[in-house]
């Protein structure tokens, strides 16, 4: 098939990459290259850097509002347009341009999770499992019918990062299924179960040790690694990047032993943090030069 490519960070690259060897990828639309980094030089999306890697051209606008670059998408004539974390709205001459429309890899099990950070909020409200749907798109938001669906088990102490991951390559995997078994009958969401996945806001990521052991260990490993869950400890913050439910029990903060917190109810070891200035490293070694108070938080 001739595809247009739709995506941006690092979790579209496998997508971008499986569909290149086995289809005709006609162009690929990522977000613009951002000022990043303590110089502020602008940096290319992972999607940018890979498409260029494989030979294919790119598109960045920073709008697809206008008309001459709607007719600029349409004079692809692509047969259909896979969308995944691309990052901008796509409003209906877009989505109406390919001859099969356009599908879009989401990471939830939809209409769980629609919206900007399912991954992250999955491991947060405790799920046992998620999964990728692929949805042919329209104008709401993640409200399309799907085409086809996958679970996985969310790992009892999986990060953020692991699980995203596993999603990419299962998105991968999918999204070349439903193109070679095109044209597939679209299931509508159900009304019911709907949750939205709002965009992960730093004032999250400060640890509250009052919280149940529970639900620190997920905002530990749920915003792993970014932004990073965090602790301040004599004027440094300190990101928490990996945990696991342990046991003990004292007043909230209270350091029992070694990187092992009291909560609110039950414990939390920390396994993995990271100082700032300093790569993550395991909760030993960060020990190692770091005094932990009797209490945090």
């Amino acid at each position: 098939m001739r595809v247009i490519f739709m995506g941006t960070p690092e979790f579209s690259v496998p997508v971008l990459r499986a569909l290149a060897a086995r289809h005709e990828v006609a162009c690929v639309y990522a977000q613009p290259p951002r000022p990043a980094g303590r110089g502020k030089a602008e940096r290319k999306s992972a999607v940018q850097v890979a498409a260029e890697d494989l030979g294919l051209p790119v598109r960045h606008p920073v709008s697809l509002k206008g008309a001459a670059e709607q007719e600029a998408f349409a004079a692809l004539k692509a047969d259909v347009a896979v969308v995944v974390a691309y990052g901008l709205i796509l409003p209906q001459p877009v989505l109406d341009a390919p001859r099969l429309g356009c599908l879009n890899i989401h990471a939830s099990l939809l209409p769980r999770w629609r919206g900007a950070a399912p991954i992250q909020r999955a491991i947060m409200a405790g799920d046992r499992e998620t999964g990728v749907c692929i949805m042919r798109m329209e104008a709401g938001l993640d409200t399309g019918p799907v085409l086809l669906r996958q679970a996985l088990e969310i790992g009892a102490e999986e990060t953020a990062a692991e699980l995203h991951d596993r999603l990419s390559v299962l998105g991968a995997g999918l999204i070349l299924q439903v193109l070679d078994r095109l044209p597939l009958p679209a299931i509508p969401q159900p009304a019911e179960g709907v949750t939205y996945a709002a965009k992960i806001d730093k004032a999250e990521a400060r640890v509250d040790f009052s919280r149940p052991a529970a639900e620190v260990d997920r905002l530990i490993r749920g915003l792993s690694p970014f932004p990073g869950a965090w602790v301040e400890v004599g004027g440094e913050r300190v990101k928490l990047l990996r945990s696991r439910l342990a046991e003990g029990q004292g007043e909230p903060g209270q350091v029992l032993h070694g990187f092992t917190i009291a909560c609110g109810t039950g414990a939390v070891e920390v396994l993995e943090a990271q100082r700032e200035g300093k790569r993550p490293m395991p909760a030993a070694e960060v020990l190692k030069g770091l005094k932990l108070p009797d209490r945090l938080g």
